[in-house]
Formats: structure tokens, sequence, C-alpha cells
């Protein structure tokens, strides 16, 4: 075989190395080295940017991707059976860097003894080729047969227990009560419990387990913020913002696209219909305002100011941020890697790229926005107001035409004079100054959702060479990647509502599976193939793929049913388990791949500020609706605005409201987000990192909004007894009650903070500012104003202390 030079696209491997391969060869109930399982990924990551699907850059003629064709590996670079025959081992194994693969050049890290140990034995057992696991339709297995199936009869619980089984292990025993109260609100509303709430259902479930665990889990989801903590994640991946993002970063109005999906998911929209809604509910025939407000998905884009790109280029940016998003959202693939060349990894060709990119380049829509749009909405939009809002503006605009009528009549009419026509102009102009006030203020109550609108006239659609906006290439239709089923059109033009019916259509191998890994990752920490923005060869093979199956399946059977499908993963034992592990066994596998005990991780961004505003009682539990601005340092807007603009924050009790609407300025995103681990949201996330750093304690110690709600969680606190104050203060945070030594620590900080601030009055007088001491409950216990002071004030460092601990800002 002919020296072969990388090209310098093999870099875009560099960054994913699959350990995970080697881990679950060793762990995997199934014997032998399977190619999907354990070769792919290596040859993905390290081969297939210089021997895969991109013909373009194929070197040396070869492809490591398939197992037939004209330049497939087997009998070109592979002999099955024989690894001193086959090329491919020869390369894996120099010592030659000349001949090495892949090339030190290429920077790529070469493959470990373990990874070329699973190569060998593939090879020697006959080099067989898997199709790939994510572009088969999904099937139900048959239920796995375990050794010991007293511990669950539930379909997760058997497949987990027939993994652990294979390599000697056992699921963690069930957690206490108190976590699983505390690990199920949380995750299925992103609010924690109340201590009424705790106690419930400690007394509840020590007498029926079972059934008051499916009780609760029906209970909380009937919640309303159960709506609104999935759509936290969602707005997550469709990038979600209040303004336009890029440049001057204008205000943009997508509330009412954000109110539609936290409904949808409060009223169990089928997960089907929610993927017909967003691609194409303006297609519908006659499309309710749901439908409509949902089309709004398409408008989520960065908008880019006018005069500031050309506006053809501004168009193609637009449309290639919506195929993006779609692939992200709904298929998990990267299909905007194939824009300017055919995708190095996946068989996804240029032509597919723009073949689904025709489908979103038909808006009815400026491709820029000009400066400041009014109400921040950008044309096409709907209205959505009341009936009776409609009925005010029909009878103002009458009474306006009325008026003008009217100043017009004596104008025509020759036997009145001048100055009586001056006149009753004058009666007539301030009448219609007047209406018109009431109009526009009518107008400015009523609100807009910018939506989805095609053309009459189809455009047509060609590839861009290079990806270049200016450089078209060959014509293409609307249409889907052929490694996929077809696409079934409607008429003689393929709509969007075709493409969404093609997503959900049961043969569609992604898009059920990339929905059901999402939500597992919501309860677990991570799916069941972690890389959730990627199923493709890039990505990682799943821990329990016939487990992803199963679910995949069972959710369409459901009839795309999603608090169906979360009530079957939370009511496995699986989830249940402890999350405690000994030294040994996190080492042996700390991501928990193996489901061997429970989900425990730290909790995101929007959480951590929403369980401290609902334990001190500041929270607003006022739904939907415009953003709000919670405060934050000033200055912060101006630092990045070019139009002078300046962060105001706003009053009273929004301020308080869920960290879900909170005001999104892509150029400077909310501190108290971001800082722990929310992302800017300029383009779609579907997974978070899990991030520890100095500055997040610093502004948890820190934030004015924290120390507030500690004081008010202090207040509380006095209220209580002396001798059941750090029991409350305690439970109130984590669900928990505090042990002997955590009792122990509490007291001791609680007479240190004391006697501090009774020698430093001036301190407590800071952290009391506002409060009425005399007004408090129980005063007369703590003693004199000033020592009542020291008294709120060492109670709210206490709180402050466990705000910050790990077992607060940890779901375990």
């Amino acid at each position: 075989m002919s020296r072969v030079l990388p090209h310098p696209t093999a870099l875009l491997g560099a960054f994913l190395i699959f350990h995970w391969s080697v881990v679950a060869a060793e762990h995997d109930p199934r014997p032998g080295v399977s190619f999907d399982r354990d070769i792919r990924p290596l040859l993905s990551s390290r081969c297939f940017a210089c021997h895969g699907p991109d013909a373009e850059t194929r070197e040396a003629g070869l492809r490591l991707d398939v197992a037939t064709g004209d330049e497939a590996a087997i009998g070109f670079a592979i002999q099955p059976g024989s690894v001193e025959d086959s090329e491919l081992w020869n390369r894996i194994t120099s010592d030659d860097d000349s001949m090495l693969m892949p090339p030190p050049e290429s920077h790529l890290k070469p493959l470990s003894a373990k990874e070329q140990e699973l190569i060998r034995i593939w090879i020697e057992s006959g080099a067989e080729y898997d199709a790939f696991w994510a572009f088969e339709p999904p099937t139900k297995s048959a239920p796995p047969e375990v050794q010991d199936p007293a511990w669950s009869n539930h379909p997760i619980d058997s497949h987990v227990k027939k993994k652990l089984e294979s390599i000697g292990r056992r699921p963690s025993v069930d957690a206490d009560p108190r976590t699983l109260i505390r690990r199920l609100t949380l995750d299925l509303t992103g609010l924690p419990p109340t201590r009424d709430e705790v106690g419930s259902f400690i007394e509840a479930y020590a007498m029926a387990p079972e059934q008051v665990w499916l009780e609760t889990i029906d209970t909380l989801m009937a919640r309303p913020q159960f709506g609104e903590h999935l759509a936290r994640h969602w707005l997550d991946l469709v990038r979600f913002a209040d303004t336009n993002g890029m440049h001057k970063d204008f205000y943009r109005n997508n509330v009412a696209y954000r109110d539609w999906v936290i409904n949808a998911f409060n009223n169990n929209l089928s997960y089907d219909e929610f993927v017909r809604y967003q691609l194409a509910g303006d297609l519908y025939p006659e499309p309710t305002t749901d439908q409509l407000v949902a089309s709004g998905f398409n408008r989520l884009h960065l908008i880019i100011d006018r005069g500031t790109a050309l506006p053809e280029e501004s168009f193609t940016k637009n449309v290639i941020d919506r195929v993006t998003a779609v692939g992200t959202a709904f298929m998990g693939l990267t299909v905007h890697c194939a824009q300017c060349h055919d995708h190095k990894f996946d068989p996804i060709t240029q032509k597919d790229f723009y073949s689904l990119y025709a489908f979103f380049n038909n808006i009815d829509a400026a491709p820029e926005t000009s400066a400041g749009p009014k109400y921040g909405i950008q044309e096409p939009f709907i209205r959505l107001g009341t009936p009776e809002q409609y009925e005010q503006l029909a009878r103002l605009n009458e009474q306006i035409a009325d008026v003008q009528k009217q100043t017009v009549e004596p104008a025509a009419d020759g036997a009145v004079s001048v100055e009586a026509i001056e006149q009753a102009k004058a009666q007539r102009e301030q009448q219609l100054k007047t209406l018109q006030g009431e109009l526009a203020k009518l107008e400015d109550a009523i609100p807009r959702a910018m939506v989805m609108k095609e053309r009459e006239e189809v455009r047509e659609t060609f590839i861009l060479l290079r990806g270049q906006y200016d450089q078209p290439g060959e014509r293409v239709e609307r249409g889907t990647p052929a490694f996929l089923p077809p696409l079934e059109k409607t008429g003689e033009v393929a709509t969007r509502l075709d493409l969404a019916n093609w997503l959900v259509d049961s043969r569609h191998p992604l898009t059920a599976r990339v929905a059901v890994n999402r939500f597992w990752q919501l309860f677990f920490g991570v799916g069941l193939s972690k890389t959730a923005e990627d199923l493709g060869n890039q990505g990682e093979v799943p821990s329990h793929p016939e487990l992803l199956d199963d679910l995949a399946v069972t959710f369409m059977e459901s009839g795309w049913d999603t608090k169906a499908l979360i009530k079957q993963i939370v009511s496995s034992r699986t989830y249940r388990q402890a999350s405690h592990a000994s030294p040994e066994t996190f080492q042996e596998d700390p991501g928990n791949r193996l489901l061997a005990r429970g989900p425990r991780y730290r909790l995101d961004a929007e959480v951590i500020r929403d369980q401290i505003l609902a334990t001190s009682g500041l929270l607003s539990p006022k739904m939907l609706g415009p953003s709000v601005k919670p405060p934050q340092p000033p200055g912060l807007w101006k630092a990045v605005s070019m139009i002078g603009e300046t962060f105001k924050p706003d009053q009273g009790d929004a301020i308080y409201r869920r960290s879900v609407y909170t005001f999104w300025k892509r150029a400077m995103p909310p501190p108290q987000m971001t800082i722990l681990n929310a992302p800017i949201r300029d383009a779609c996330i579907a997974r978070r990192e899990r991030t520890n750093t100095p500055t997040q304690a610093l502004l948890l110690l820190n934030e004015s909004q924290y120390l507030q709600a500690a004081r008010r969680l202090a207040e509380k606190t006095l209220t209580q007894s002396p001798d059941q104050r750090i029991d409350y203060i305690w439970e109130t945070v984590t669900a928990k009650l505090p042990d002997a030594q955590e009792r122990s620590v509490l007291e001791s900080l609680l007479t240190d903070l004391k006697r501090s601030y009774t020698e430093s009055p001036q301190l407590a007088d800071a952290l009391c500012q506002g409060v009425q001491i005399d007004s408090q409950a129980g005063n007369s216990q703590v003693g004199s104003t000033q020592a009542a002071r020291a008294e709120l004030a060492a109670w709210t460092i206490v709180g402050n202390t466990l705000y910050n601990l790990d077992i607060t800002k940890t779901k375990d």
C-alpha cells in the first residue's frame, strides 16, 4: 500500500478518543469483538477523515467505513483471518514513522496496545462488518434472562442486571426515602421537596413503597413546574434567547414560543406532534395558534443587523443554522459538517445537506433585522390577543374611520365657511389623536409571535461550492440522505411537513433513539450514549444498546407518550439505587456507565438558583409571560453593547421568578447561570458540561440575591423553637436531617458567628439591613435588638453555608 498522507481535516478526530470501546468490550456480555461496538469507533476517530465517506479527500483509494465496493477495505487492506497479510495491521503496529498509521504528523493518538488487540481479534475472527447501529431501525429484543430476577422484573432493570451479572457485579441497594423524594422531585420539577412533602413521603413509603413511588411520579408530573423544568432543557437544545446575537444584539421577542414549549410538556403533547408543530406547524391545512407559534422554532437562529453583511450571505447563514438545528435536535447528527464537502465520518454528502437546506430556504422573511424592531418582532408574525382585545381593536378602528370621514365631509360642503371647516377639523383632530393613542396602547399590549411562512414560489436551491454563498453549483431538489429511509411526498414538491412526517416515521432509525437518549440523560446525568449531540460514527456506542432500542420502540408504540417514557425510566429500581460507591468501584466505573449505582452529579445552574429561592421562600410562583431581569453587576451589558445599552433590573416579585424565565442576552447571558454551567445559547447544546471552579464558589457565596435568600431563610428559622432550628434549616435545604457530627459543626459555627457579630455590630447591621427586628416572631427569646441582629446575622451565614455545601449543589 502506498504512503498515505493525512488530509488536514484528519485533525477533526483528534478531540475524541474512544476509551469506552475498550471498557465496553471488557464488560459486555456478548462474546467476541464487534465491529459496531469495538472497532468502528477506533477507525472513526483515527482513520475515517482520510479513509471514510468523503470521496474528495479519500487517500489511496481506500475506505475503511464499508465492507463492500471497489474501494472497500476487505481484500484491499484487510485479509480476514490473517493479521500478517493485512496491511491495516502492519500499519497500525509499525515502528517506522514513515509507515505508521495514523501518521505522527496527523497529531492523532496512536492505537494503544488494548485497542490494537481488539483489531487483531476482529481480523482473526473474520473481520465482519456490522451495519452501523444508529442507522438501522431500532427493534425490541427478547427480555434478558438474569440469574437473580428477585431484584426487579422491570424491563430496564433486566437489561442492567444482565450486564452486571456478566462481570460478577450486583446493583446497589435502594437509596433511603429522603434521598429518593429529593432526587425525584428535583428531576421532575427542578425544585426541591418541602419539609412537609418529605415527611408525608417517608410515612407513606414505609407502608407501600411501590404504590407510593408510582403515585408520587404521577403527582409530580401533574404539577405545572414539570413543564417549566423540561422546557429548560429543550431551550438549550434549540438555542433559545431573548436577543438576536451578533453585533448589536437587538431584543427579539420569543416569549410565546417558550410558553408553548412549557405548555406542550405539561399537556403531554405527543413527541411526534411536538416535532411536527415545530418543523411545519404553519403548513397544516388550518393551523391552530399553537401550531403557528411552535413553527417559531425555525426563527430561533441568530440574526445579523442590516448593513453588516450582504443580504445573500445573511440569508445563507440563517438557513444553514436552521438545518443544523434540525440535525442536532431531532436527528442527533452533525449534518452541518457537510455544508462545504461530504461528511468526513458519516454517510452524509454535500448534496444531502443542500437537499435538506432546500426545505428551509423558502421563508417569506427578510434575512436581517432593522435597528431595534418594534416589539422585538420581525415579520412574519401573528398576534396573540384575546377575543376582547380584538373586539376593542375593531371598535377603535371603526371610530377612527368615522372621525376621519366626518372631517372630510364638512370640507366637501361648499356652503360651509372656511372658518367653520377649520374649527371642525380642530374638534375632530383632537378626537382622532385620543383614539389613535388608545389604539397604540392596545396594540402594544397584544403579544406577538414570530412564525414560519413559505413563499408562494419555491426558491431554487444549489449546492454551494465550499459552502460559499456566492458560489452556486449543481441544482438540487428537496430530499433526505440516501442512507436513511426514503421520504414520502404528499404533493409534487416535498414540504417541511413531509420532512417532519419522515422524521417521526417508525422506520426512521434516529428520532426515537435521540429523544430517548436525551430523556435518559436528564435523569442519570449522561445518556445511554454519552454523545447526545451526535449518534453518528464520531459518537459513543451505547453502554446498553438493547435497552436503548427497547425504550425507543416502546416510546413509538405508546404514541410517543413523553410522560409514559419518563415514568418508565424513573419507576425502575436502576433509578432508585443508592449513589454511593466504594473507591475501588468508583475507579472502575467513574461515569457510572454500568448503572451499578444511582445517579449522582452536580445540579445545573438554574436548579441551584431555583432551589435557593424555593427553600428561602422567595421563589415567585408566576408562570409564563415575559422574560425577567434579576439583579446583576452594573455595567456588564455596556461592556458588550454597540448601542450604549444599559442593564436595568426588574423590580418586585419579578426578580424571584424561576430561572427558565430569566432574560437571555446572547452577548452577555446572566452570569448567575453561565458562571455555573449554562451555555451562551448561540448554538444548539444537547448536553451541558459538569464543572466546579473557584469562580462558582465565589458567586454562590457572595451573589446578592443568594445572600438575600439566606437571610430570608434565617428569618424563617428563627420562628422555630431554639432546639428545633438546626434540624429545621438543615432539612429545609437538604431534605435530610443532620447527623451528630454535622449538628456539632453547625452549633460551633453558630457560637462563633454570634460572638463575632456581637463584637462587630456594624457587620450584623449590614447583613440585617431592611429587617424589622421588632416584628420577628420569637424576638423575646433573642433578647435586645442588637442581640437579635447578631442572631439573625449568624443564622444568615449558616444558611449561606448550607447553600454552598456539596450535598446542596448535588443530586444524589
